[in-house]
């Protein structure tokens, strides 16, 4: 038998060593592979609505109304995973082109005031209800999909769907659904009456003043 066929202990050990070694070196590289996949669309919504939903029980500030708490709720929880902009520009439609920027920072402001404020009711009603999401109908590598849900608790469940897009942070939500209703869709058609009778200024004195009627009324 030649040397050759022989492993000797050391040759044996160095071995063992290199492959943990590779190993070790190896796993980092994976664990941030791993970490770096997206999180699916229907498991971002499941997560954040499960994070709101306990923020909301926990808090009885929120459940008492308190704005400034439910603002501070919706910039910590749910605007990190909303694209915004795009919910803006698609409400105002076309003359969103037209907009200067200040025009359109404006106009976000107001409209995400407008928001916080309508739906804010909805958040103070959340006791023991819970979000389910339905199976995905989306086409694989779609990077826009629809997640439908619904919130479950006491009577009919409240039908709830969500828009989103695949963006290089992640997906985002650009639209909502209301039991059938397009929050987007809605608006638009009352953005276009009020820029087409006083132009985009006028729309965002018309939410401004909106907003301050509802602060006075709440």
């Amino acid at each position: 038998m030649t040397h050759a066929s022989l492993s000797s202990p050391v040759s044996v050990a160095r071995r063992r060593w290199l492959r943990g070694a590779g190993l070790a070196l190896a796993l980092p590289w994976w664990v941030s592979a791993v970490q770096a996949q997206p999180e699916a669309p229907e498991a971002l919504i499941q997560r954040v609505a499960g994070e709101v939903f306990d923020a909301v029980k926990r808090d009885a500030a929120i459940r008492n109304g308190d704005l400034a708490r439910i603002t501070q709720l919706v910039d910590t929880l749910l605007m990190p995973h909303v694209n915004f902009e795009r919910m803006t520009a698609s409400a105002v439609g076309r003359f969103w082109r037209q907009a200067t920027p200040e025009q359109r920072q404006r106009l976000q402001a107001e409209f995400k005031t407008l928001l916080v404020r309508t739906y804010a009711g909805a958040l103070t009603q959340i006791r023991d209800q819970t979000l389910v999401v339905k199976p995905s109908r989306a086409a694989a590598g779609a990077s826009e999909v629809v997640v439908r849900s619904e919130i479950r608790g006491r009577g009919e469940p409240i039908q709830l769907d969500y828009r989103l897009e695949q963006t290089p942070a992640g997906w985002k939500v650009y639209d909502l659904n209301v039991m059938g209703v397009w929050l987007v869709e809605t608006y638009r058609t009352q953005f276009a009456q009020e820029i087409n009778a006083k132009g985009i200024d006028g729309l965002i004195a018309a939410l401004a003043e909106r907003n301050r009627a509802n602060a006075q009324r709440s």
